[in-house]
């Protein structure tokens, strides 16, 4: 077993007793239903065709015994013990007539009637002739009579099986369907709960629509894997043990013929494997790139409408749907060859086999009408599980290679999520000699050293691509530093828990994001401590609530994905409040400011004085008329700090930041 299995294994492990038990009902409504040839043997050789046994004149008048001709018969094997036999007799059917033969023994060979008498013609030799007389229907009936209550006992015993059966399948296929249903409810929880885990480079090269496939798509094939491949793999394996150790008991002359049928199907399922493993590695990253183009469409179609960019998309997504179509086709076109359309083949080749050896009477007086039906029957049954196998074989890869997907996801290192408390920090920030590459080799910060003490605010100015958010990734350890060191009060962030150094920081991004909820949920995020009335504080302070209360719900109005039916600048002062709710020792804003009207800028920066109070603030912003008052702003340029000082020292030094502000005044251009 591979290590995918294995780890499928151990999933099924920890719901053991339901599978175990749906397992056992599932062996005994096999068991159940195999008892049904054995019976139909009994019911066409001992009752329907015992009439052709031998019969003994008797003087009981039991059940078993009938009157013919001012005589009473009974067959030679419902002869009670001690009871004397008779002379015997034998009743043969010879096209649709049946007929009475005073002889107990008689050639084996064809037969045929003329007149009063019966002509035998052996395969050699000379033909034996009998004297018969011909049995009327009511003849007939009465010497079937006798059998007719064990026909009905066997039959209902029979038919008691069936019943038995369906209920022990019913059973197993509920409990295994819970179990199932429980194996992936928790597996989704874990991959779940691991992608909070994740680092933020993780998703910085894999699509949101992929990671979505991964927890859906490949955990809903991984269920069919436990409910319908396991079910058909292990009742497929107990029947074909059963059915033969069922052939050794009837002979097992033609249990050898059946034996082929296990490496048949085993190197069946290599062959298939071999092929099927390819074309479902296609399939399940093509549907994967679906759902992340999908996804990128849905989020960006303001912007593919608006650059009429709607037949490119178009086109984009035919390629690859189509691409999908082509595997989806090959591995169609592979179980069509693989799949009971083969079976068929091998289930008739044995038929063929029974029925020579029947014909050719290889095996004598043994291979009766009964045994020929068992022998049929259980071949037919044989098929069934082999049949349910291949069938399934396409889901086992499916769910094999969706498995190998999530536990890939599993499998990329992640930070265990720490409920510890670190006492607030002051907030006092030292970046000494720090260089930075998200790509080797190539820096993006090269050499940062810088103070921020509690309370200051530091400004962070510069081109994009200069370092900016670089250096606030690196803060909140979304990225660890390379080189170099980052210390908040003297303590190197590398050696805090991620989520403890996190507890005591805030932010607020250019673009906020909202969840579905309420605007007051979106501000405490869902936090205990975050109590109503802090919630409503924390709008008031970045005057932000007398807004929402305009609102037909207040601050309890509905808020759907991303909060799209809110202005840019409401969804901005949802996030400030957000931040200044969890009362953070550092503050980070990120452009706060720059996708917001000027009126709303102007309620902001009034709250921004409240919000800095007693926090580090680190602000990175384009529009510099918003960093005036910053204590301290460093001027990056190409991942170096290249001025630092306040706004009048750096107005004064006339450098960078000097033509950077005067450009943004309104004329002049900065310097080559």
């Amino acid at each position: 077993m591979n290590t995918t299995g294995i780890r499928l294994f151990r999933y099924a492990l920890l719901y053991k007793k339901p599978i175990l038990a749906a397992l056992l009902l599932l062996a005994l409504a096999v068991s159940a239903e195999l008892v049904g040839p054995i019976y139909a043997k009994r019911m066409i050789d001992d009752h329907i065709m015992g009439i052709q046994k031998v019969w003994n004149e008797t003087q009981s008048h039991d059940r078993y015994s009938v009157p013919y001709d001012g005589k009473r018969y009974k067959r030679g094997d419902r002869l009670a013990e001690g009871e004397s036999a008779g002379a015997a007799a034998r009743i043969v059917q010879v096209g649709r007539s049946y007929y009475f033969v005073n002889a107990g023994d008689l050639a084996e060979g064809t037969m045929a009637v003329s007149g009063d008498m019966l002509t035998v013609t052996p395969s050699q030799g000379n033909p034996v002739s009998y004297p018969a007389a011909k049995l009327t229907t009511g003849e007939v009936y009465s010497f079937y009579q006798p059998e007719f209550r064990g026909l009905i006992q066997l039959a209902l015993t029979y038919f008691g099986f069936l019943a038995a059966g369906s209920v022990l399948a019913y059973g197993q296929r509920y409990l295994l369907q819970v179990s199932a249903n429980r194996i992936i409810h928790r597996m989704r929880n874990d991959v779940f709960s691991h992608i909070q885990r994740l680092p933020v480079r993780y998703f910085d090269n894999l699509p949101a629509g992929k990671v979505v496939a991964r927890v859906t798509n490949d955990t809903e094939a991984i269920r069919e894997l436990y409910v319908n491949v396991l079910a058909n793999f292990f009742s497929g394996v107990i029947f074909i043990t059963a059915i033969l150790g069922a052939l050794f008991v009837l002979d097992w002359h033609l249990a050898v013929i059946s034996l082929p049928v296990v490496p048949i199907l085993y190197f069946w399922i290599v062959i298939y494997r071999k092929f099927a493993a390819k074309y479902n590695h296609e399939i399940r990253s093509r549907l994967s790139d679906i759902n992340a183009i999908v996804n990128e469409s849905i989020q960006g179609m303001p912007i593919i409408q608006a650059f009429r960019r709607e037949k490119q998309t178009e086109n984009e997504f035919e390629e690859l749907n189509s691409s999908y179509l082509g595997f989806r086709n090959k591995l169609l076109q592979l179980n069509s060859i693989m799949s009971h359309n083969l079976v068929n083949v091998f289930r008739n080749l044995f038929f063929l086999i029974a029925i020579w050896i029947f014909a050719k009477d290889w095996l004598g007086a043994a291979m009766t009408v009964g045994m020929l039906y068992a022998f049929i029957d259980y071949i037919g049954r044989m098929m069934q599980p082999v049949v349910g196998i291949v069938n399934q074989l396409a889901n086992l890869e499916t769910a094999r290679v969706s498995a190998e997907r999530v536990f890939e996801l599993l499998d990329e290192e992640g930070v265990d999520v720490s409920e510890e408390k670190l006492p607030r920090y002051r907030g006092d920030v030292r970046f000494d000699n720090v260089s930075f590459a998200y790509k080797e080799g190539e820096d993006v910060l090269k050499n940062i050293t810088f103070n921020a003490r509690q309370g200051e605010t530091v400004a962070l100015v510069g081109h994009t691509g200069s370092g900016k958010s670089s250096i606030l990734n690196l803060l909140f350890r979304f990225y660890d530093v390379e080189r170099g060191i980052i210390s908040i009060d003297g303590v190197d962030v590398r050696d805090l828990p991620k989520q403890e150094l996190r507890q005591h920081m805030g932010i607020v991004l250019q673009d906020p994001f909202l969840f579905t909820g309420t605007i007051a949920s979106n501000v405490s995020l869902g936090d205990p401590s975050i109590t109503r009335e802090k919630v409503e504080q924390a709008l008031k302070d970045v005057g932000a609530y007398e807004m929402f209360q305009q609102l037909p719900q207040g601050i309890d109005e509905p808020v759907i994905e991303k909060g799209s039916t809110l202005s840019a600048g409401q969804r901005q002062l949802i996030s400030f409040a957000r931040a200044l709710a969890f009362d953070p020792a550092i503050l980070i804003l990120d452009e706060a400011t720059a996708s917001i009207d000027t009126e709303t800028e102007a309620i902001i920066q009034a709250a921004l004085d409240v919000l800095k109070r007693g926090r580090t603030t680190f602000v990175i912003a384009h529009r510099l008329s918003t960093i005036r008052s910053a204590d301290q702003i460093l001027v990056l340029d190409r991942g170096k700090i290249v001025e630092r000082g306040n706004h009048d020292e750096l107005m004064q030094l006339g450098g960078k930041y000097h033509a950077m502000y005067q450009l943004q005044l309104g004329g002049v251009e900065v310097p080559a």
